[in-house]
Parts: C-alpha cells; sequence; structure tokens
C-alpha cells in the first residue's frame, strides 16, 4: 500500500524537477523515456492486466465492451487535455488559469482511473509510475507558460501525483469493490489507447529513429521478462 501511494508522487516530482532544472536540454530524453515508459505500460496492460479482466468476467464480450469504452473515454479526455498523457505540450493551449483549468481537469480524471487498478499490482505500478515521469514534465511546463511561478507550478505537479493514489484508494472502498473488475476493464482501455498512441506516433517526416525503436524493444522485453 505504501508503495502505490508514494510511487505516482515520487514520479511526478521528479518529472517536474527534471524540466525545471534541464528544460533545454530534456526535450530528446522526455521523448525516449516516454516511449520506453508507454511500450512498458502497453506490454504490462496486453500481457497482465487485460488477461485478469478477462477472467474476471464471466461474459468476455461486456469485458471487451468496457475496455473499448476506456479507449472512448480517453479520446474525450485528450479533447480537453491536448495530449499531455502521451507528450504533448500545447503551451498556445494553456494561456493563463483558465486556459490551463481543462487540462488539469482532464489529467486529473485520466490519474484518478489510472490509479483504480494498481493495489496488488506492481508491475503495473511501476509502469504507470515511469509513465507519470514524462507527464510531470509536460505538467510543469505547461504550468510555467501558464503563469504559474515555480511554487505554484510545484504544488500543481504534487497534487496532480496524489490523484493516481487517490484513485487506487477508491477502488478499495467497499462501496467501490463490486464495480472493480468494469473500473479495471475501462483503465486497461485507457492504457491501451495511450501505451498504443506513444508507440505509433511518427517522427517529423516519418524520419526512421534507431533509439526510439531501441527503447520500445526494451520496454517490451522488460514487460515479458518480469
Amino acid at each position: 500500500m505504501i508503495l502505490t501511494l508514494s510511487i505516482p508522487l515520487i514520479a511526478v516530482v521528479i518529472g517536474a524537477l527534471i524540466a525545471a532544472f534541464t528544460a533545454k536540454n530534456s526535450v530528446k530524453f522526455k521523448q525516449l523515456l516516454l516511449s520506453f515508459s508507454g511500450s512498458f505500460l502497453l506490454s504490462i496492460t496486453l500481457i497482465e492486466l487485460i488477461p485478469e479482466v478477462l477472467a474476471a468476467h464471466t461474459d468476455q464480450k461486456t469485458a471487451s465492451l468496457f475496455i473499448l469504452f476506456g479507449i472512448l473515454l480517453q479520446i474525450i479526455l485528450e479533447g480537453f487535455s491536448k495530449g499531455a498523457e502521451h507528450g504533448h505540450s500545447h503551451g498556445s493551449e494553456a494561456k493563463g488559469i483558465k486556459g490551463i483549468a481543462l487540462i488539469l481537469i482532464a489529467l486529473f480524471i485520466h490519474a484518478f482511473i489510472e490509479g483504480v487498478p494498481l493495489e496488488g499490482r506492481t508491475h503495473l505500478l511501476w509502469a504507470v509510475a515511469l509513465h507519470k515521469i514524462p507527464i510531470g514534465m509536460i505538467l510543469f511546463s505547461l504550468t510555467q507558460k501558464a503563469g504559474l511561478d515555480k511554487s505554484g507550478s510545484y504544488l500543481t505537479v504534487i497534487l496532480f501525483g496524489l490523484v493516481t493514489p487517490l484513485g487506487s484508494r477508491a477502488g478499495e472502498l467497499a462501496c467501490i469493490v463490486r464495480y472493480l473488475p468494469y473500473l479495471n476493464a475501462i483503465s486497461a482501455g485507457i492504457f491501451l489507447h495511450v501505451g498504443a498512441i506513444i508507440l505509433f506516433e511518427s517522427e517529423k517526416g516519418h524520419r526512421f529513429n534507431l533509439s526510439k525503436i531501441m527503447v520500445v524493444i526494451l520496454g517490451i522485453a522488460l514487460a515479458y521478462l518480469l
């Protein structure tokens, strides 16, 4: 439980610190980390979470519908977050507090739902945590572009880091437990969409990127070997 509560928070704070102190040199690192974390998250979802979700339902067609709903929900959320979950940072969309409010709300909803299936799933927890480092970098940059000072940016990042543990604790409530198979299926759909988008987004001009391919293979191999 302690790991579930602390690791997501630590991960986003690490991301914010990287963005704060290596702003000019962090773009390449962010992209490689994003590709690695995306491939690892997608692989863990396919290898571990989805088989569990399907096994928990007597009707696998219903489980599949909830997974598809999770994909649709993430697409809707990205209409407001502008794709921050998979590495897009649209500074023009975050002018002032009002400009960033919808982005934050969408990111917080995303973070809450992804926390629900984490308790007791160590590999998935680490996959989500790795994915949160580049999100922490993006969120810190967005809040800076929106006009917040550094203390305000750090506070926003910390609040964001607490939302996923909150989702994990909510998943343990008696009134929620009976719906966990459905919520886990929705979370699986969200992970599938985010991981796939990260993997399949092309470089400018569809250039061959050996570094990205190598870290993607590394993420898949690590997930398989765990």
